[in-house]
């Protein structure tokens, strides 16, 4: 049993979700033929007949090749029927949804669909299944929209696929996921401006060891053309193909990833190489890098050989796969091109562990300490930053930006309860000298003062 509240938070609600009964077919029936007569085409009667039966003959589907099981569940607001969802457990050790439905009386109610939509996923999980998925209209936004927000992935779209001029997207989410983005917080990795003479041998290293064996013609003559490239930076002219290099950094200073971007004519950028040691560097670079170029031009795109964690990365932080190349770098591998569009809803994104971004949503953290990096020293009042973890993201508002010499200096003038809830003063400060050792901390330190955003982003 749940307990919410409407709306104005006026009347709370008694809610439930249990397994649905022979009783309610018409239920199901009604509102899966209204939910999805404007995004699907075909007999939706007879499909809800076809799965209710299923879940009724103890989940056993007898015409469906790769279900182990299926279950239908249904959700109630007072003792009253309110939504439903039906799971199919497939064999691959994967679960769909198919579909996830909440009546239109009762969608003012806040938190049905996620209660909903929670229970589905801990059934999967329960069942041993590695990742959950479905399939939604595009033009559905405010279904769209919730499964973005829960943290769902895009796998891919497909035009006219079961309606004409209807778009469907595929879905999904890993249960297994390494969480790459709180990964890279936790290695405290930073994105910075490459430096030949900081940064060059192990820069080198890491593409020869990468790159090379993905992409023929990668030798130590293409990384003295990067470097070169590099030092063309100041033109700004596209036919001299100059470079902008950006490299991640671990907290000792290992350079774990590395970006070469270069604006072409017409303005997209294309990054080549961008490979990581590890998919948590891989999405800092990923994260850091459209903002940092954005007046450099107006989208970007690589082409690479992702592994499976990479393609996570790019899906979940919203990159689109335009071709796949078969043997156009290498006979032996399929380069794939992906890109971003930096026109559309451009944020500044920040990484944040999921704890306290969590803060940041509750409105208990206010203040987000950083080291002075150029990218940091960028940021002024009112300014959007949009924040990210391995599951959630929150867009906020700076109200102020604050510099000083040094943490303790901060520590001094600033209240140390909204940076991290919880913490004690000593415990604040020894986090942020653990994060910022001194060759950090002389950048400076900047204190950015925030306020939520309430209007989510999908």
């Amino acid at each position: 049993m749940i307990m919410t509240s409407d709306e104005n938070g006026t009347r709370q609600h008694e809610v439930t979700i249990r397994e649905a009964r022979a009783d309610d077919f018409s239920f199901v029936s009604g509102l899966m033929s209204a939910a999805l007569k404007d995004w699907y085409d075909g007999d939706h009667e007879a499909h809800a007949k076809r799965i209710f039966d299923a879940h009724m003959a103890g989940g056993k589907d007898l015409v469906g090749h790769f279900s182990a099981e299926q279950h239908m569940f249904i959700l109630e607001v007072d003792e009253e029927r309110a939504g439903m969802v039906h799971l199919v457990v497939k064999k691959q050790g994967t679960a769909k949804m198919s579909p996830l439905i909440v009546s239109p009386d009762f969608q003012k109610i806040p938190g049905l669909g996620s209660a909903l939509l929670s229970h589905a996923e801990q059934f999967a999980r329960e069942r041993g299944s590695r990742q959950i998925y479905g399939t939604v209209a595009k033009q559905n936004s405010r279904a769209f929209g919730f499964f973005r927000r829960m943290g769902y992935s895009v796998a891919g779209e497909s035009e006219s696929h079961y309606k004409s001029d209807i778009t469907e997207v595929m879905i999904y989410k890993r249960f297994d996921d390494p969480a790459p983005l709180d990964e890279q917080d936790r290695a405290g990795i930073s994105v910075i401006e490459f430096s030949e003479d900081q940064h060059g041998a192990q820069v080198r290293a890491l593409i020869l060891a990468i790159l090379a064996p993905q992409f023929n013609g990668v030798d130590d003559s293409w990384v003295d053309a990067l470097y070169r490239g590099y030092d063309r930076r100041h033109t700004r002219e596209p036919n001299a193909k100059y470079k902008l290099v950006f490299v991640a950094v671990a907290r000792d200073g290992t350079v774990v990833g590395v970006a070469g971007c270069t604006p072409k004519k017409g303005e997209p950028i294309k990054l080549m190489p961008c490979v990581a040691s590890s998919p948590a560097a891989f999405a800092a670079l990923l994260i850091d890098i459209p903002y940092l170029l954005l007046k450099y031009g107006r989208k970007l795109y690589l082409h690479c050989v992702p592994t499976v964690a990479e393609i996570m990365v790019l899906q979940r932080l919203g990159w689109v796969l335009n071709a796949m190349m078969p043997a156009a770098y290498h006979p032996n591998f399929s380069t794939q091109q992906w890109s971003n569009n930096l026109e559309i809803d451009m944020k500044r994104n920040m990484r944040v562990k999921g704890r306290l971004l969590a803060q940041i949503k509750s409105g208990k953290k206010t203040l987000e300490v950083r080291a002075g990096y150029s990218s940091i020293r960028q940021i002024a009042a009112e300014d959007v930053i949009h924040f990210m973890s391995a599951s959630d993201t929150c867009d906020v508002n700076v109200k102020a930006v604050r510099s000083y010499a040094s943490i303790d200096a901060m520590m001094g003038a600033e209240d140390h309860r909204h940076m991290a809830d919880g913490m004690t003063f000593d415990q604040v400060s020894k986090l942020l000298h653990d994060i910022y050792p001194p060759d950090k901390e002389r950048l400076g330190i900047y204190v950015i003062e925030i306020e939520r955003i309430r209007s989510a982003r999908p």
